[in-house]
């Protein structure tokens, strides 16, 4: 049994508590201030604050460590921007484009996150996901005959209606979609986002099997593309290009195992091995001398011009066309983007603006996509060689956009001869992180069988169906589990643990133990129109209540309003509209409040142990009971400030109960 309830202060109620220490109306003196601060008008001071606020490079900058940072920041910038140039021209072809775009993708949205992003250790440019996405619906838009000469006309121009859409998806991802939709990216839970970037994968392999093999057949978009993609290359399998399929296993069998050396040798490489650069430099030097793409008829980069791009206005009148795909391209790009700036930070003991870094990647998209450039993100890849790199502060994109820029305006052109199917084998080997995921299940399966089912679901769909699609599936199922979770959360009866003021579920604290004569019950989640008939299902079998028996105690309590005899007032409270409200608290009050037991009178057999049902509100929930006006049918005085106030109440209560009786 439980020592005797006491406590070392006044009881309060939710009434004597406000009037004590404030009813939390007043604004605090501090954002008070702050108000009539911004309220003064544009001062020079708020201008130079809010310039520093949106434009972070001017807060950081001023304050950089040249001697001690300027080392790490040129080396990890160097080494991100020679990757940059073989991923930028191999993820321009999952686009659907031509590879000097990939090129712009790596160069301007780079130098505009160093200006405006917040997260030190990020690196931004192509990702293959976002290309993958992008490019399903540029050919959606924009499906070039197969019969179509590369050097003709009619091929310039499709390259240009195609470059057109793929900056249009830029340039809506960038503007008021993104901005509008960023608060959403909170729905794409870790295991939804690993699922989807592991299923992707898969599609951007299959979708590089027909450059890997020298086929030329059509790219397949919508629903199970991904098996219609493998059908069409089976099907074909006969008409391999020999010369591009040795160029591919050649590629396979050096990319992958420098960059399992540069994994596994991460902590002793200074720099990883820039194999990508090294295998293009080869394979352009080799296709060159031995004329490969005229004896072979193997498909070649080709022209690549020298030079800025011109601005260019996207394909505008397109724009309601893309903008059901752009709402999950930029669920991809802005939650990938947040995910990794977060990770480095904590990392490093840093912190990062989400809100900045929502406008940092809606900058980078909306003023690139004037360049024709298409949709850009944080990258897995080179943000991981960037941070091991040594890299320390955005500083390190300065040096990105340097090396991107020298090939730009020089070397561009001498990539002439470069076989695309080098280009697809590095597409393919970039993804190796996305394909371990998999080494995750286990564990999730141990921590959460829930999280390991959003997991494998988001996966089939994204396989099975499509990527945008099989994307809106995992996240509609993981907001069905949560409300599943909230339906069924279960209702427990506390105990009080002796001597002190701390009460836990009995079943879970075997030295817990109930207080007589008063049955405490908490609900673990939010009471809501979903969860009502199970919550009162919860209650009446915790306090041992048969649909019987509680006609009976209706009908004793009848009888005893009519002897105008006191009783302790036991409340159960069910709600008929939705109320959230914090499980902290464990408060099992909502609106529109519902009657099942009331006025147990102790000398019925029913009332020999009372039962109470309550907790203490927040304050977002008394403002709107407050308002609602149900607190015209509640008594303040039975409001209690924690459940330890209330319990001390009611024994109070039966105290003085007690003593009326025996006087009769």
């Amino acid at each position: 049994m439980s020592a005797s309830v006491a406590v070392c202060r006044d009881v309060y109620t939710e009434d004597r508590f406000r009037q004590t220490y404030g009813a939390g109306d007043a604004p605090r003196p501090g954002r008070l201030r702050g108000r009539l601060s911004r309220g003064r008008g544009c001062s020079r001071a708020g201008c130079l604050r809010l310039l520093r606020e949106r434009a972070p490079v001017l807060a950081w900058l001023p304050r950089y460590r040249l001697r001690t940072w300027i080392l790490g920041d040129a080396v990890a910038g160097l080494t991100v921007g020679i990757l940059h140039i073989p991923q930028g021209m191999a993820f321009a072809l999952l686009t659907s484009v031509a590879p000097i775009y990939g090129l712009y993708t790596s160069f301007f949205p780079v130098v505009l996150y160093m200006l405006f992003g917040t997260g030190r250790h990020v690196s931004t440019g192509t990702f293959a996901v976002v290309s993958l996405m992008t490019g399903s619906v540029v050919e959606q838009l924009v499906p070039v005959p197969l019969e179509l000469n590369s050097s003709s006309p009619e091929a310039a121009d499709f390259e240009a209606q195609r470059i057109g859409v793929a900056s249009a998806v830029a340039f809506l991802s960038g503007l008021n979609l993104g901005l509008l939709l960023g608060f959403l990216s909170t729905y794409l839970s870790e295991p939804i986002v690993k699922a989807f970037t592991s299923a992707a994968a898969f599609h951007v392999t299959v979708s590089q099997l027909q450059s890997m093999l020298g086929l030329r057949l059509p790219r397949h978009t919508g629903a199970f593309s991904l098996f219609k993609t493998l059908a069409s290359v089976m099907e074909n399998l006969q008409l391999t290009n020999v010369a591009e399929l040795v160029i591919s296993l050649v590629c396979l069998a050096v990319l992958v195992p420098v960059k399992e050396v540069n994994t596994r040798f991460r902590q002793q490489l200074r720099t990883p091995i820039p194999v990508e650069i090294l295998t293009v430099i080869i394979a352009t030097g080799v296709a060159y001398a031995s004329s490969l793409n005229s004896r072979f008829d193997i498909e070649i980069v080709g022209h690549i011009p020298a030079g800025f791009p011109r601005p260019r206005i996207p394909a505008l009148h397109t724009l309601p066309e893309v903008a059901g795909d752009t709402v999950a391209i930029t669920f991809v790009g802005y939650a990938v983007s947040v995910s990794l700036a977060m990770i480095y930070a904590d990392k490093h003991g840093y912190s990062i603006q989400p809100n900045q870094e929502l406008l940092a990647h809606g900058i980078s998209n909306t003023v690139s996509s004037l360049f024709t450039c298409f949709p850009s993100s944080a990258t897995l890849a080179t943000t991981n060689i960037l941070e091991s790199a040594g890299g320390y502060t955005q500083l390190s994109g300065l040096f990105t956009s340097l090396v991107v820029l020298i090939v730009l305006l020089l070397i561009g052109p001498l990539f002439y001869f470069l076989p695309k199917a080098v280009l697809a084998c590095i597409n393919v080997t970039s993804l190796r992180q996305m394909f371990v995921q998999f080494q995750d299940l286990p564990e999730l399966w141990r921590v959460s069988r829930i999280d390991f089912a959003v997991w494998l679901v988001t996966w089939l769909s994204v396989v099975v169906l499509n990527v945008d699609l099989g994307l809106a599936i995992g996240v509609v199922f993981s907001m069905m589990t949560v409300i599943c979770r909230t339906q069924r959360a279960g209702c427990s009866v506390l105990g009080r643990a002796s001597n002190t003021e701390i009460y836990r579920p009995i079943d879970n604290h075997s030295k817990c133990y109930e207080v007589p004569g008063v049955k405490i019950l908490t609900y673990n989640g939010p009471i809501y129109y979903g969860n009502r008939s199970f919550f009162r299902a919860d209650v009446n079998r915790l306090l041992g209540l048969s649909p019987e028996r509680i006609r009976r105690i209706e009908k004793a309590r009848k009888a005893v309003e009519k002897r105008e005899r006191e009783a302790i007032r036991t409340v159960v409270r069910s709600p008929r509209t939705q109320c959230h409200v914090n499980r902290q608290t464990r408060l099992p009050m909502c609106t529109s409040p519902r009657w099942l037991m009331s006025h147990v009178p102790p000398s019925s057999g029913e009332g020999s142990t009372t039962s109470i049902f309550h907790d203490f509100l927040t304050e977002s929930v008394l403002k709107i009971l407050t308002s609602s006006g149900l607190m015209n049918y509640m008594n303040p005085q039975h409001i209690f400030v924690t459940v330890h106030d209330a319990v001390v109440y009611i024994q109070h209560q039966k105290v003085q109960l007690q003593l009326k009786y025996s006087k009769l």
